[in-house]
């Protein structure tokens, strides 16, 4: 298609336009050819504005937001020529991500407990079209997460839209917690922030929250991101039916939602390991909440110094609780880049053979990766090495990804990012 667009334009390279066309919607820095000004009115780029982006012979791939300080020089939020980027088009946006919502995660949700759109990521930057936006929903608190040029000079129009949208639906949504404080928005530029937006109602930054019918006392201020993950909901869930009548070791449990779990679905004892005081406390105070303080237990280490320890000393063993026959390891991602997947891989493998070598027969490992860079096949190679040196066969009983509140934009690989295998000792 080749036609006047009213945007100032970047021009890229034929590589990049097939990037583009096969779903992927970044243009890099090195593939920008030149800029031009808008051919209606000779209007000259400016950080973070609207560009449509064409190959060299003219042909038109999309429209973006510029970001001039970036490697990832436009990320594309239309390919549809009729659009036009008024109010309603944003509006369009945040409905679609909320109807996704509502329809795969509501019908999820346990007898007698809230909605599972009750706390649940609201937009998920590229895959909902909004790049650079994060949203996260818990109960009557939005916090968002803005991490780009562009939608940091669109806060103003999708703010209110995001309240609007979800009170429209019936949704009691009252305020917006930004925590724009990233160190990634110093990369485009951006300062760091957080707090209430635009004078909004403020409510507590401390929150209690359900998921999976669960309590969950959460600090928005101040914990990890948004203040919990909500990736592993259903994950979690799964953890949770294997849990009855089992021995549990909650490895890099953070405010305890994996292990909580275990311990709502019937296990005998629950032992939560995380290097992170004020998380373990934290976790304590929701074992607390829910009643199930009397079959769990907490230990500040560090995990990767943990285990072994474990394997090596049977009376510290049996001192935490062991032996244990369903173990779950949630670690940070080892990797954020291509350079360090090596070492990352090596990680994976030696927390793996750990837990392995502390299994019994029967018993179950629950396992993942939260980083783009260490892919599904990566993984599941690490694992598999892993058994090989700990001399044991794995049977696999699920393979699992992301909750659909993050969904996994194909053509896109960074929105894969999570891989949740469940294993059996055979």
């Amino acid at each position: 298609m080749k036609q006047v667009r009213p945007h100032p334009q970047v021009i890229v390279t034929r590589k990049a336009a097939r990037s583009l066309a096969s779903g992927h919607p970044w243009v890099f820095e090195g593939e920008v050819l030149r800029m031009a000004p808008a051919p209606t009115d000779g209007r000259e780029a400016t950080n973070g504005c609207l560009v449509d982006v064409l190959e060299e012979n003219g042909t038109w791939q999309g429209t973006g937001l510029l970001s001039q300080r970036s490697k990832i020089r436009v990320r594309i939020v239309s390919r549809n020529a009729n659009d036009r980027f008024d109010q309603a088009f944003w509006r369009r946006r945040i409905e679609w991500a909320w109807r996704h919502r509502r329809v795969a995660m509501d019908g999820r949700s346990l007898p007698g407990c809230p909605p599972d759109t009750a706390s649940c990521r609201v937009v998920f930057s590229e895959a909902d079209g909004l790049p650079g936006l994060t949203v996260d929903r818990y109960g009557q608190v939005l916090v968002a997460q803005v991490g780009t040029v562009g939608m940091e000079l669109l806060r103003a129009t999708v703010y209110p839209l995001l309240l609007e949208v979800l009170q429209a639906d019936g949704q009691d949504v009252r305020a917006i917690y930004e925590r724009c404080d990233a160190p990634t928005r110093e990369k485009e530029g951006l300062p760091l922030r957080k707090g209430w937006w635009d004078s909004a109602p403020v409510l507590d930054t401390r929150i209690v929250v359900r998921e999976n019918g669960l309590a969950f006392d959460l600090d928005l201020e101040n914990s990890q991101k948004t203040g919990f993950f909500l990736d592993q909901k259903y994950n979690r869930r799964a953890v949770r039916e294997l849990s009855r009548d089992r021995r549990v070791l909650d490895c890099f449990c953070h405010v305890g939602p994996f292990g909580l779990n275990a311990a709502a679905g019937g296990a005998q004892l629950v032992r939560c390991v995380d290097v992170s005081q004020m998380a373990l406390d934290l976790a304590a105070h929701n074992a607390s909440l829910n009643g199930l303080d009397d079959r769990m237990g907490f230990t500040c280490a560090n995990v990767l110094e943990y285990l072994p320890a474990l394997r090596s000393d049977r009376a510290f063993a049996r001192a935490e609780g062991g032996p244990f026959d369903l173990i779950v390891l949630d670690p940070p991602a080892f990797t954020k880049s291509r350079a360090t997947v090596r070492n990352a891989a090596r990680g994976y493998r030696e927390i793996n053979c750990e837990a392995l070598r502390l299994l019994p027969r029967g018993g179950y490992l629950a396992t993942c990766s939260c980083s783009q860079h260490m892919t599904r096949d990566l993984l599941a190679q690490a694992i598999a090495e892993a058994a090989h040196d700990a001399n044991v066969q794995l049977r696999q009983v699920e393979e699992r990804q992301q909750a659909p509140d993050h969904p996994i934009l194909w053509g896109f690989p960074p929105s894969h990012y999570l891989d949740f295998f469940i294993f059996q000792v055979v």
